[in-house]
């Protein structure tokens, strides 16, 4: 005959209260007990070894929710141990993220405090992912680029967040989002008046691997290869002759464009672990490089997209 007890008996035996027992019961983590023939419920072994396995599973705190699924048999154990573990990942990212933002808030005083306070309340909370970013690339990349070429900047552009970051690393990330929301910044990118959208990415793709040898070596940008050949790409892409007057005029078009350019692979590079100069860093310099030995010193300068309609339309630069 099978040993079972009483619900008295099963909590002097779990060391849970009749009370529990019942609650347990009413929310199906132990199935309904058949009565004894004086009416009274009588709990079998496995009665036992149920309460025993939700006290252990509740001194982890996992929910009454999600030990019932395993107790009804809809999950095995080691599913319930998987998505508990991820989700408690999930939360210490989160503090870790909430802290190092609390803490570049402590570390300054006065405006500084304020204008942190005003940029971080942007990004509340660490996200989950970076598909904000993907998709803010995704619609301002042309549609026209071939998917390997897409892909290769949108691998350098879209940040990697730490699981650990620091107060710097939280501070860049929101930055990001404001640049992200920069018109001149997206149009830059988007390059809405160029023909040949995807040669021209092709030709910056391959200009920027030049440049990455002297970047990395902290070199200037004076007539180099890679220089001639970035030139040469943007001159094409826009169906003008790379001449110096198309030079000295885009070296005043790109003046608004660069410090924006900087700032955002700056903030990256604080996310990342990537070795070597960035995509943003090689093209950066080849556009200060531009600057330096064509640029007439003027400061802002037009978007290079309103100088070279105003070269066609004979109101700026000749191409001769």
């Amino acid at each position: 005959m099978q040993v079972t007890w009483s619900i008295g008996e099963l909590a002097t035996r779990t060391g849970l209260s009749v009370k529990a027992i019942r609650y347990y019961t009413d929310v199906g983590l132990l199935p309904t007990a058949p009565r004894s023939q004086g009416g009274h419920r009588r709990y079998p072994p496995q009665a036992l070894e149920q309460l025993q396995l939700v006290r252990q599973l509740r001194a982890l705190d996992v929910p009454i929710a999600a030990i019932t699924d395993v107790a009804t048999g809809e999950s095995r154990l080691g599913e319930l141990v998987a998505e508990q573990l991820e989700s408690t990942q999930t939360q210490l990212a989160e503090l870790r993220w909430r802290e190092a933002a609390l803490r570049a808030l402590e570390e300054c005083h006065g405006p500084e405090r304020l204008r942190r306070l005003h940029l971080l309340a942007r990004v509340q909370r660490r996200p989950r992912d970076t598909a904000d970013f993907t998709r803010a690339w995704q619609r301002v990349l042309p549609k026209s680029l071939p998917p390997r070429l897409a892909d290769t900047v949108m691998a350098q552009a879209v940040p990697e967040l730490p699981l650990d970051p620091t107060p710097d690393a939280v501070l860049a990330y929101a930055e990001l989002h404001l640049l992200m929301a920069e018109p001149a910044f997206l149009d830059y990118w988007a390059a809405p008046h160029v023909p040949d959208k995807a040669s021209m990415y092709a030709a910056l793709l391959d200009a920027s691997v030049w440049a990455t040898p002297a970047v990395a070596a902290g070199r200037a940008p004076h007539r180099c290869e890679a220089l001639d050949a970035f030139c040469r790409a943007c001159a094409r892409a826009l169906d003008m002759d790379d001449t110096s007057d198309f030079r000295a005029f885009m070296a005043a078009g790109v003046q608004t464009t660069v410090p924006l350019i900087r700032r955002y692979w700056q903030h990256l590079e604080a996310l990342t672990t990537a070795p070597g100069p960035s995509l943003g860093r090689t093209h950066c310099w080849l556009s200060e490089g531009v600057i330096a030995e064509y640029g007439d010193g003027r400061p802002g300068g037009a978007s290079l997209v309103e100088d070279t309609k105003a070269v066609r339309d004979g109101r700026g630069l000749s191409s001769a």
